[in-house]
């Protein structure tokens, strides 16, 4: 009885007064243009009043992504719909307040950074938080951080949430990877409920004031000038530091520790394999000439202020030769691509990817370029964009005359890999729980897969499957499995052809990399963004023969993280890191599985990704 009387009092009282507090809290601005109801002063709403009107907006703003559901009508208390489902929003989000530090947004709780705060926090958002929620913060793989949605959540339990991590995948940066001790969780957490500062554009003009070559290719060497086997040296990503090392596969050498853009994603090697690109999440690229002794940066350029993909063209044939001629990089900020000249890296040309999402047809004014592969049957490039889910097959034939084969997939596209025939490119759409996959010579989408919670396939692997055939596998952020898709089934069961034939359970979730090799019957699987400690720490491997059979997880480390595997040019070594301030490189007899050696280096600080020359060059994965 209390109850009712309250609810009928609260829903008198607003229409009483007529204030426009709840209209406003109500009224639906879309999803990008939500905004936090602020008192009006007219209204005269007492602090509880403009709480409980403040916690309505909330609570319906976040009626959808959570699976948050609004109860029905009660017929017994004789409420209208309406009027119960005020009643019903407020009390939820009262009885909310949780596990997680979840506090209801007090009127007038601006936040406020000093000049050196906010810098530091802006530093911080990029290096950690801007890959998965966008520059802009408009979202991705990770959620939304706009304030519209961060300041009813509030400082207390924004912080938590930072510190802690989510089960949807995110880590937790101080309880997890303990990076960030509580002050830091909470600046962040701040920062994140200021408006997003928009970032300039960068143009031809901005790009060609960065570009340096180091080494003009008249003088660079015509053959190596060294005599290590230069096609087994594998490149490493230091993450933190901003540089890269060569190291040579043959004897477990440091040969080189190279200056780079920051925090590189990834490295590719150009089709001959001499030359090594890069790409820092600064949108520096970097070129390195392995045959040179010492092995050395000869160019450099930054297009942009943050990227996260590059490749070079690799298509040698009726069309034309193109090996090591281009490169393109894919920006994350400004939302574009740019094509280099591959063995200077000058700029030539930049596109923008500002368009409309395939399905909602709606304009996105940060649609990232995430993956980049080079086709193996045509002068192109394979462009995942991000947030409007459309692939670009970019023929590089003729820039001048620029021709793009526009596919609609699905969005947040992420990364992918090629399949066994090197025809089909799969690539996650992990924040939709899918693989998407482009037969790239009939340049059109052939299926879109349901795989698990989140899956990040990296490059994925292919092997085939005693039963179904050749499958590409993934692993998933979201749960402890790798999902088998049949890429090319066995004659009696094409029923399978880009289904799920299996989902192999592993030690946790978190999972970023897979890896087997050709020459192997081992299958190896990390659980890097685990929330589990012992699963961060450990791989787990299966007998691709047996799969039936229980899989051996292997403790690696007792600090740190074990992240990213990549084998040897002949297929019976495989390289892990242990991601680590004091990083090191683990090497396993794949065969016996069990450890050859230990590469330790004051100068390995935080290893992250490897790649073999001989295996990247080639798509061997």
């Amino acid at each position: 009885m209390k109850l009712w009387l309250v609810i009928v009092i609260s829903v008198f009282s607003f229409v009483i007064m007529g204030t426009g507090v709840v209209q406003k809290a109500e009224a639906e601005l879309s999803e990008e243009g939500r905004q936090v109801a602020k008192p009006n002063a007219e209204a005269q709403l007492s602090g509880e009043e403009y709480k409980k009107a403040n916690v309505v907006q909330k609570v319906e703003a976040e009626l959808s992504e959570e699976g948050r559901q609004v109860a029905k009508p009660n017929a017994e208390a004789q409420l209208s719909g309406e009027e119960y489902k005020k009643a019903n929003v407020v009390q939820k989000a009262e009885a909310e307040l949780s596990e997680e530090g979840r506090q209801v947004a007090k009127p007038n709780a601006e936040v406020q950074l000093s000049g050196e705060e906010y810098k530091k926090a802006n530093w911080e958002y990029f290096n950690r938080c801007g890959g998965c929620h966008g520059m802009l913060r408009k979202g991705a793989t990770g959620n939304a951080l706009t304030p519209d949605r961060t300041k009813p959540m509030g400082t207390e339990r924004l912080k938590n949430i930072i510190f802690n991590g989510t089960k949807g995948g995110m880590p937790g940066w101080g309880a997890g990877v303990n990076i960030y001790t509580m002050e830091d969780a909470e600046l962040l957490a701040k920062y994140i409920q200021m408006e997003p500062e928009v970032p300039p554009e960068f143009n031809m003009k901005d790009i060609r004031a960065t570009w340096k070559v180091y080494v003009p290719v008249e003088k660079r060497p015509t053959k190596p000038v060294h005599h290590r086997n230069w096609e087994n040296f594998f490149g490493v990503i230091l993450r933190d530091a901003g540089k890269i090392a060569i190291i040579d596969g043959d004897t477990k050498e440091v040969v080189s520790v190279l200056d780079s853009g920051f925090a590189v994603h990834t490295l590719r090697y150009s089709k001959s394999g001499r030359y090594l690109y890069t790409i820092g999440r600064d949108a520096k690229a970097t070129l390195v000439d392995l045959w040179m002794d010492p092995i050395q940066t000869i160019a450099e350029v930054k297009t942009g202020l943050d990227a996260r993909s590059i490749e070079s063209s690799k298509y040698k044939g009726r069309k034309g030769d193109f090996v090591d001629k281009l490169a393109v990089v894919g920006n994350y900020w400004p939302p574009s691509y740019v094509i280099l000249d591959g063995l200077t890296l000058e700029p030539l040309k930049i596109v923008s990817t500002r368009s409309y999402t395939y399905d909602t047809q709606e304009y996105h004014v940060e649609p990232r370029v995430a993956s980049i592969v080079a086709s193996h049957f045509a002068p192109e490039w394979v462009l995942n964009v991000k947030e409007t889910g459309l692939i670009l097959l970019v023929d590089y034939s003729d820039i001048k005359n620029l021709k793009v084969t526009t596919i609609e997939s699905e969005r947040f596209l992420h990364d992918g890999g090629w399949d066994k025939s090197h025809r089909y490119f799969l690539v996650a759409a992990n924040m939709r729980d899918k693989l998407v996959v482009v037969d790239t010579k009939t340049k059109k989408l052939e299926a879109i897969v349901e795989t698990g919670i989140k899956p990040h396939p990296g490059r994925g692997t292919n092997f085939k499957d005693p039963e179904y055939g050749w499958v590409y596998a993934t692993p998933h952020l979201g749960e402890a499995a790798v999902a088998l898709v049949c890429t090319k089934p066995r004659h009696d069961k094409t029923e399978n052809r880009w289904k799920v034939v299996r989902k192999l359970k592993v030690a946790g979730d978190g999972g970023l990399f897979i890896k087997t090799h050709p020459k192997s019957h081992h299958l190896w699987v990390d659980h890097t963004l685990s929330k589990d400690v012992d699963a961060q720490r450990s791989v787990t491997v299966y007998d691709i023969r047996h799969l039936d059979k229980e899989p051996k997880v292997l403790k690696l480390t007792d600090k740190g993280r074990i992240v990213h595997m990549e084998y040897n040019k002949g297929g019976d070594e495989l390289w892990i890191s242990v991601w680590d301030r004091e990083g090191e490189i683990i090497v396993f007899d794949d065969e016996t599985l069990t450890e050859k050696a230990r590469i330790t280096d004051p100068r390995l600080v935080t290893p992250t990704g490897k790649f073999n020359v001989y295996n990247t060059r080639l798509d061997i994965y």
